[in-house]
C-alpha cells in the first residue's frame, strides 16, 4: 500500500519558521517526483514546491527564498523548511507523489495520483 504521511505543522507568529515532513513507504521512491501543496479555505490547491525524481526543484513565486525543499533517499521523506512565514501561507499542506514524468510537466494538482492526509499551517500576524 503506498503511503505518505505527513507531520510538523502548527502555530506560529510572522516571521517565523516551521518544518514539515513526509515519509513515504510502498513505492520505489527515487521514481517519484515529490511535492508539497497548499490550500487555503475557498481556494484551489496549488503546489507550494516539488523535487522531481531526477533531482530538479521548483518553487512557487510566492515562496521563493523562503522555503526549501528537500529529499531524504535513504529515509524515503521529502521535509520543506519555512521561514519568515507570512500569514498568507497559512492553510493546509499536503505532500504528495507521482510516478516520474516528463520534464516540463505542469505541477497542477491533478498530475499527482498520491496524497497524504494533511498537515495544518497557521501564521498569525
Amino acid at each position: 500500500e503506498v503511503q505518505l504521511v505527513e507531520s510538523g505543522g502548527g502555530s506560529v507568529q510572522a516571521g517565523g519558521s516551521l518544518r514539515l515532513s513526509c515519509r513515504a513507504s510502498g513505492l520505489r521512491f527515487a521514481g517519484y517526483d515529490m511535492a508539497w501543496f497548499r490550500q487555503a479555505p475557498g481556494n484551489e490547491c496549488r503546489m507550494v514546491a516539488a523535487f522531481e525524481a531526477n533531482g530538479d526543484t521548483y518553487y512557487d513565486n510566492a515562496v521563493k527564498g523562503r522555503f526549501t525543499i528537500s529529499r531524504d533517499s535513504a529515509k524515503n521523506t521529502v521535509d520543506l523548511q519555512m521561514d519568515s512565514l507570512k500569514p498568507e501561507d497559512s492553510g493546509m499542506y499536503y505532500c504528495a507523489a507521482r510516478e516520474q514524468v516528463a520534464t516540463g510537466t505542469s505541477f497542477y494538482w491533478l498530475t499527482f495520483g498520491t496524497w497524504g492526509q494533511g498537515t495544518e499551517v497557521t501564521v498569525s500576524s
